[in-house]
């Protein structure tokens, strides 16, 4: 009795087994499809700053009475011109001699590579503050969908006042909407030049595979869009605006020289100011940028579980 028993479980068993790998398949596809597409506008250049270096050259005759010894070093006259020994009395001669002197220590200074940011990397290697601010809005915030995917495809990412430009018009279009702001986070950080675009990079990257598909992108004046899909059935205007579940999310990356501190989020006041010093950076300042946005099709949103999932990171305002 047993064993038939056995005999007829197995089977079934087995059945199970394949009925349960098959489910697992198609929700994990499920799941992986649920990701929505993004827009993406941006580009930059961490290139060291150019600098160059010539020492100052000076030539010294000998005087009567003093001025410049063969052995090496400067004469009286020289260094005291203020007790009456080359000329120079008074306080010109003290302004005089601070002045040269100021003049050779910032020359032998900058010929060390000691003259920076108050980093110890010097000119060449100098401070840059990368940020990361994203917002989240409620899917009523139709028309800054509209508004990015116009940047993006008219957008000049080729050059520094062009991204400039980007910067300010994606800032202007997130503070124009300040009633649909849900959800935001902001950060920042210091690091030195060489290490900048690697940070840079690893911040975008984690950002760009939360999207399916980049179906709209303009980065170093390179346009790419893919083929028009239709709205989904049931993702009419009218049912999006009545579901308060729904939501998009915009992110902001900079690069910028100098310092660039964002506050931390709290509230509507912070979401502004954040706002206001990204869109401030100036175009001899900023380095690189890059703006993210999903889903980037009109039409699509995400759920509140999407939001969760993806920006963790996110909190209420």
């Amino acid at each position: 009795m047993l064993t038939k028993l056995k005999t007829w479980i197995r089977p079934c068993l087995k059945t199970l087994l394949v009925f349960g790998l098959a489910a697992t398949l198609v929700f994990s596809q499920a799941d992986g499809a649920m990701a929505a597409r993004g827009g993406r506008i941006g580009g930059g250049s961490f290139r060291a700053p150019s600098r160059s270096y010539s020492p100052p050259s000076r030539s010294y005759r000998g005087t009567p009475g003093g001025g410049y010894y063969p052995g090496g070093g400067f004469g009286f006259p020289f260094i005291l011109p203020f007790f009456g020994f080359g000329g120079f009395g008074g306080l010109f001669g003290i302004f005089f001699a601070i002045a040269i002197a100021n003049f050779i220590i910032r020359s032998f200074r900058s010929a060390s590579g000691e003259e920076g940011d108050g980093y110890g990397g010097g000119a060449a290697n100098p401070t840059v503050s990368i940020a990361r601010l994203q917002v989240g809005l409620l899917a009523d915030a139709r028309s800054l969908q509209q508004d990015l995917n116009r940047i993006a495809q008219t957008a000049d990412t080729g050059s520094t006042e062009g991204l400039t430009q980007v910067l300010q018009e994606s800032t202007l279009s997130l503070l124009r909407h300040p009633e649909y702001w849900a959800y935001a986070a902001a950060e920042s950080d210091k690091t030195r030049l060489m290490a900048a675009e690697q940070a840079f990079n690893q911040l975008a990257l984690a950002e760009r595979s939360k999207f399916s598909e980049e179906s709209l992108s303009n980065v170093n004046s390179q346009l790419k869009q893919s083929a028009a899909t239709e709205v989904l059935p049931g993702n009419s205007e009218a049912q999006l605006a009545e579901a308060p579940g729904e939501y998009i999310v915009a992110t902001l990356l900079v690069a910028t020289q100098g310092n660039l501190t964002l506050p931390k989020v709290q509230n509507e006041q912070d979401v502004r100011k954040a706002l206001s010093q990204i869109g401030a950076v100036a175009s001899d300042q900023l380095l690189a940028v890059e703006v993210l946005w999903s889903p980037q099709a009109e039409g699509e949103t995400l759920t509140s579980d999407e939001v969760i999932a993806e920006y963790p990171n996110l909190r209420l305002i």
